[in-house]
């Protein structure tokens, strides 16, 4: 698929085939890609934690899943992520990753969807009960966790008009829709280019 395709399809994923597990190789695929991606000052202070084993249950216990579906508690087990990498900074390395974490992000979905793997970049987590539950070292921070699986739901773009509400939702079949507006809404063109 062309880049265009790729991240018309690199959605928020949030229902997966849990048994369905990603090949290690795989994830650190993800991983590389993400260290090799631009950084402030190439300071390169971000660490990656990849968990596929029996450890995703602590950190699924420390999400909060999709804001807009209030009434939904998040993926029933079946559906959970088969893996998860958590974007950690190094805070002996640098104190402010600025931008790193979410160009590190995207990047690892892109790749991980031209593997036909979905993910979502959670950025609601109760960091403290993580780091705990992980043993991660003081000297670490936690900026986002990414939740990867092979894709379980339809996700959908519907382009809406400017004005327009932009919250995601599911309708009566379970498709998953995510309201986006229009170029012609996007693009800025201030008075004195015209």
């Amino acid at each position: 698929m062309n880049f265009t395709e790729l991240v018309t399809k690199s959605r928020s994923y949030r229902r997966f085939y849990e048994e369905k597990t990603i090949d290690r190789s795989i994830l650190e695929e993800m991983v590389n890609c993400a260290r090799l991606i631009p950084s402030a000052q190439n300071l390169q202070p971000l660490k990656y934690l990849v968990v596929d084993g029996k450890e995703r249950e602590l950190v699924f216990q420390t999400l909060k899943w999709a804001g807009y579906l209030t009434e939904w508690d998040g993926p029933s087990e079946g559906e959970r992520p088969a893996a998860y990498i958590v974007i950690l900074s190094d805070t002996e390395i640098s104190k402010n990753v600025k931008w790193d974490h979410g160009i590190a992000a995207q990047t690892i979905l892109l790749c991980s969807m031209s593997h036909g793997i979905g993910g979502c970049i959670i950025g609601s987590v109760n960091k403290a009960q993580l780091s705990d539950s992980l043993y991660i070292p003081e000297r670490y921070t936690i900026e986002l966790v990414i939740a990867l699986g092979y894709p379980k739901e339809k996700v959908v773009i519907d382009e809406i008009n400017d004005g327009d509400d932009i919250r995601y939702y599911r309708d009566k079949d379970e498709t998953h829709h995510v309201p986006k507006r229009k170029l012609k809404d996007v693009l800025f063109f201030p008075e004195s280019f015209k």
